[in-house]
């Protein structure tokens, strides 16, 4: 049913779109029959590792697959809002409009040049971005305080391990005083990308490195991924916090596990675990890949809430989808309550809809101010 549901724009394309244009009927079958390829990518991610969340195969072809069925998808879109607007003559005259195959040229167009930029968007070093959070009561030494959040890298044969050393190298060029990797830092498995994660291990900042698990750790040896992460020197927050300490000041660094947990055997996430026998009077930083119990967590006393997931939506208008899925939550900075929440737009995002609109990708770091 899933490939069925991805094969339904490319259906839209051949229908709608092919098909009614002055071509020869080989030229037809011929776009149609490499779009359908391209719309079905995920099985050949199937076929070549057993998921369709991590391709097996050369970095250029799953490019090319990404380009391909983003510019079927954004085809698809435009082919679908003519239809629409086509239906206001027929309605006012009784006549369906012939269009010309001059419209068909430009919507073609405009697809193959958005896909373009949208994967070039999608699998770039990502830019930085600066947010100023303010904290009620932060403690005064950590005025000024930065750090810096990195989140679903994905790390993949689309992500490799020149990818990922580039993401270092700039990482550490900011001198943050913290690290944390809100998850999601693979698709694969241990055995396959055991290279391409390595360069994470040169990760630097002088109060540490931590992380947590998303939901993507679950689905290729979460233990293993576990104990391989904390092997690279962070500090795995699973149902856990850390205490930073300046003279007698304080913050607290909470992480949880994946909500992916629940129904496995892996422990499900327990934010009173992670924050028992935390300083009461220090303010909690939470990092929670996912943000859909974020309106729980307010309640908590959590001040910042660090969460990855969304990608941020990777398009503009598919971002409002995203969103419904996860608490309304999908891209930026929200007020929940007295607890704030940001929700990153993404390292990398997964390989299987490598695309991206009005939704960049994200070097975040967090400047922490006192709010009296």
């Amino acid at each position: 049913m899933f490939h069925l549901i991805l094969g339904l724009p490319w259906l839209v394309v051949v229908s709608r779109f092919i098909l009614p244009l002055p071509w020869i009927w080989p030229a037809k079958a011929l776009v149609a029959g490499v779009l359908l390829i391209a719309s079905q990518h995920l099985v050949f991610n199937r076929i070549s590792s057993g998921s369709i969340f991590a391709p097996e195969y050369p970095r250029p072809l799953i490019i090319a697959f990404n380009f391909l069925f983003g510019a079927t998808v954004l085809l698809a879109v435009f082919q679908i809002a003519l239809d629409l607007l086509s239906l206001i003559p027929l309605l006012l005259n009784g006549d369906f409009p012939v269009v010309p195959p001059a419209v068909r040229y430009v919507m073609g167009t405009a697809a193959i040049l958005l896909a373009a930029v949208g994967v070039a968007h999608a699998v770039r070093i990502p830019p930085l971005k600066n947010v100023d959070i303010a904290i009620k009561d932060l403690p005064q030494a950590f005025d000024g305080y930065r750090l810096l959040q990195l989140t679903d890298l994905h790390l993949s044969r689309l992500f490799p391990v020149s990818w990922a050393e580039a993401v270092v190298k700039k990482a550490n060029e900011l001198k943050t005083d913290l690290i944390v990797v809100t998850g999601d830092f693979i698709d694969g498995h241990l055995e396959k990308r055991r290279t391409d994660i390595a360069p994470l291990a040169r990760l630097q900042a002088p109060d540490g490195i931590f992380a947590i698990p998303g939901n993507h750790e679950y689905y290729f040896g979460y233990d293993d991924w576990i104990e391989h992460d904390a092997s690279l020197g962070m500090r795995m927050l699973t149902n856990e916090h850390a205490v930073i300490e300046r003279g007698a000041d304080r913050i607290v660094i909470a992480g949880v596990t994946d909500l992916a947990a629940f129904g496995r055997t892996m422990p499900n996430p327990d934010l009173t675990a992670a924050l028992n026998g935390a300083p009461a009077e220090a303010p909690v930083i939470l990092l929670d890949h996912q943000p859909r119990m974020a309106a729980k967590t307010a309640k908590r006393g959590v001040a910042l809430q660090l969460s990855g997931h969304t990608h941020g939506g990777m398009v503009l208008g598919l971002d409002r989808l995203v969103a419904r899925a996860n608490g309304g939550f999908v891209s930026g900075l929200y007020q929940v309550g007295g607890m704030q929440l940001y929700v990153n737009n993404g390292t990398a995002l997964w390989p299987g809809f490598a695309l991206r609109l009005g939704r960049p990708s994200e070097l975040t770091v967090f400047t922490l101010r006192r709010r009296a």
